[in-house]
């Protein structure tokens, strides 16, 4: 039993891991139909945020607030990967819509600059950002330890895909954005301003996309080359939950995470990898809207 549960942990933590890091995918990709290459260097930012902060806090401030800096990071990493999408989609992809094989090459182009500035301003070397110390050890049950770390980047999904849904189906500014990448005429014609409502919505995906790199600086050391090894299991997630639905993403994070860890365990880490892609390919043959399909007029 403890082997089982040990393995159903790491699923969950796997698909809560690629659920943080889709987040801000499903908005940019699913909900705007813009391929953003350089989603993955978001993440590589806001796992440099948490870097700078950690070093601010034990260079400025006494010992004992140390523990504060990760509390502090998450925040700031929404703030920076936020202004930086902002800036993003004035200076460019404002000016890519409707024209996807543009978006692609010219944001994996800025993906290439932000990774070059970040080996210019931080080195080349990866660096480790080191856990507070709550969040050391981990609870034991049932002759497991889970640890603390895990549990809290957990919490951390829950918490940002609260807040996401509130946003999204519960609020003015929600409901726009929705009108807009619904029907973008219809909502201009009715008053709203559809250039405030993409410039918001990719600035929030690119934010959440930094408190996914702000997570990830927990569970291993980060570089310029972080992103790269998330955006293709991101990409996938999106696809496979349903493009433009937030219950698909979860949907498909979910599967992704516990279909890898089980293959992982009865194989190995390669084949495991192997195996989660096939059964992908497979059902997208069959369903190719993915697991929760969005409902559209467009057909009447």
């Amino acid at each position: 039993m403890s082997v089982w549960l040990v393995q159903m942990f790491n699923s969950l933590s796997v698909s809560s891991i690629l659920l943080l890091i889709a987040l801000g995918l499903a908005i940019t990709f699913g909900l705007m139909n813009v391929i953003n290459m350089a989603h993955g260097e978001l993440i590589m930012i806001g796992a440099y945020t948490a870097y700078v902060m950690q070093n601010l806090f034990a260079d400025y401030l006494p010992a004992s607030w140390f523990g504060a800096y990760f509390a502090v990071a998450i925040p700031a990493a929404f703030c920076v990967s936020f202004l930086v999408g902002l800036a993003l989609e004035a200076g460019l992809i404002r000016f890519l819509y409707g024209r996807p094989l543009d978006s692609l090459l010219a944001t994996w182009g800025v993906g290439m600059v932000l990774q070059q500035l970040a080996r210019t301003i931080f080195g080349a070397p990866n660096v480790g950002v080191k856990s507070p110390e709550w969040l050391n050890g981990g609870l034991s049950l049932g002759g497991s330890v889970l640890p603390y770390k895990r549990l809290f980047i957990i919490g951390l999904v829950i918490v940002t895909l609260i807040a996401m849904y509130l946003y999204i189906y519960r609020s003015a500014a929600g409901r726009r954005m929705r009108a807009v990448m619904q029907n973008r005429q219809m909502a201009a014609c009715l008053g709203i301003s559809t250039r405030r409502v993409d410039a918001m919505t990719f600035a929030i995906g690119s934010g959440i996309a930094g408190v996914a790199g702000c997570a990830l600086s927990l569970i291993g050391p980060i570089g310029p080359s972080l992103g790269t090894y998330y955006i293709v299991d991101a990409f996938m997630v999106v696809v496979l939950g349903g493009v433009g639905k937030l219950l698909g993403t979860v949907a498909g994070a979910l599967g992704m995470g516990v279909f890898n860890t089980y293959f992982e365990f009865w194989t190995n880490a390669s084949l495991g990898k192997v195996l989660v892609f096939a059964c992908i390919v497979a059902f997208l043959q069959w369903k190719p809207q993915g697991l929760v399909a969005m409902r559209t007029r467009s057909l009447d």
